[in-house]
């Protein structure tokens, strides 16, 4: 079996094609898909049966509050940072607890009947999204462990795009599903799909880190005394403003799309096949894309360019909201901007993850990783709930100008956060 820990290497670099296809990035995509399954359950599966049950919509609605654990994941984090379970290690063992509840807890969701049992199924719903908001603490700590840091770029964007293909298993072929079989074989379906995760977690070895925490005050105390030590005040201010920043504009520009999109004046039809379809599949082109050149650039340097790719279709956006929606050629219009928007996104998103990958130490992963990718949901929960009112008050095109804007202080910070060519001369 191949040795896993992260260790960077000394020998001439593979082949490209090498690189793509090792055991390395084949656990990415399988625990990417791990862990993208159970949130897609809880934001589409769910809904569709509880609606199909005759839930009232404002309880449904409700049920949407089960995802705070993603974004107050860092609070628990540590543990898993200090204790080992089942002398599988840190990571294998809160790996395979995690899939085990979640194999059993989403399996059981169907067998009750949300009108006599609804507290119920909202308790195996909090706990699907508490052991899912663990898993992802732990799989993301494990693929910082197992990767050098040359390999971060192309195994955070393979495990990206396996986390959004597994939407497809609960956000169409379990809907299919439930139109042949009853809802408690759907969920039990689902569930299975969590099998290859724990089989892989049984096979794969334990990531190898010189130190760890022995303490649970260590655990909590020192991955930010660590993270501050090493960056300084000052730095440590600048990573988290990065973080906050690099993504912002998009993030915003697309929290309304739907509505943008109807308010020019295109079709239901026009926006489901063209929007989702182009948008989804340009995202997962840009995020190996992005992956595959960042084993060429370096991290840095995508950084820049991915994020001049991420910035400037917003300009299209704005442009879209120029001209409006006028005939056939508005169509490929749109159709042109939702996938260069996409295309940089999956890009952004690629060398994104993989800087907050990097900026994280063995020792301390699990804990530094949900902190930073915590503060980055930041924006995406509390800046795009303004959205709404900023396109009231501003209009479409004043408002996409304005992500633009937005967008600018994270490519500023970068001449401080990831200067051009300091990966080439730290190398040399």
């Amino acid at each position: 079996m191949s040795d896993l820990s992260s260790q960077e290497p000394t020998a001439p670099q593979p082949r490209l094609w090498k690189q793509i296809l090792s055991p390395r990035m084949g656990i990415c995509l399988i625990t990417g898909f791990s862990s993208g399954l159970p949130l897609y359950v809880l934001i589409v599966l769910l809904a569709a049966f509880l609606k199909d049950s005759g839930v009232d919509l404002k309880i449904i609605g409700l049920f949407s509050l089960v995802t705070f654990p993603y974004t107050w994941k860092f609070l628990w984090a540590p543990l898993t940072d200090r204790f080992a379970l089942w002398g599988l290690g840190r990571r294998r063992g809160w790996m395979l607890t995690t899939q085990v509840v979640l194999i059993c807890a989403i399996g059981s969701v169907g067998w009750f009947d949300p009108h006599h049992s609804l507290a119920l199924i909202m308790g195996l719903v909090c706990l699907t999204a508490f052991a899912s908001a663990t898993q992802d603490i732990v799989i993301d700590a494990f693929r910082r462990e197992i990767l050098s840091d040359r390999e971060l770029g192309l195994g955070s964007s393979l495990f990206v795009n396996a986390y959004r293909i597994a939407g497809l298993v609960p956000g169409s072929l379990s809907l299919i599903a439930a139109d042949f079989f009853p809802w408690h074989y759907v969920f039990a379906g689902t569930a299975l799909c969590m099998l290859p995760g724990l089989l892989l977690t049984l096979c794969v070895r334990e990531p190898t880190v010189r130190t760890r925490p022995h303490t649970l005050r260590q655990a909590v105390v020192e991955p930010f005394a660590d993270f501050i030590g090493r960056k300084g005040v000052g730095g440590a201010l600048l990573c988290l403003a990065f973080v906050f920043f690099y993504k912002i504009g998009d993030s915003m520009a697309t929290a309304l799309a739907t509505p943008f999109y109807l308010e020019l004046g295109f079709s239901l039809s026009v926006i489901g096949i063209v929007a989702k379809n182009v948008g989804i599949w340009s995202m997962v082109a840009g995020g190996m894309l992005g992956g595959i050149l960042m084993l060429k650039i370096g991290i840095n340097k995508a950084l820049w360019l991915f994020g001049i790719a991420q910035l400037l279709p917003i300009l299209g956006f704005a442009w879209l909201a120029h001209v409006g929606a006028q005939g056939q050629a508005a169509v490929w219009l749109l159709a042109l901007v939702i996938g260069a928007e996409a295309l940089g996104t999956g890009l952004g998103t690629a060398a994104f993850v993989s800087y907050i990958a990097r900026e994280c130490t063995p020792a301390f992963t699990a804990t530094q990783f949900a902190l930073l990718s915590s503060f980055s949901a930041v924006p995406r929960t509390f800046c795009n709930a303004a959205t709404g009112f900023i396109v009231q008050a501003l209009g479409w095109e004043n408002f996409f100008l304005v992500c633009t804007a937005l967008a600018l202080p994270g490519m500023c910070l970068l001449f401080k956060i990831a200067p051009w060519g300091a990966e080439d001369k730290a190398a040399a």
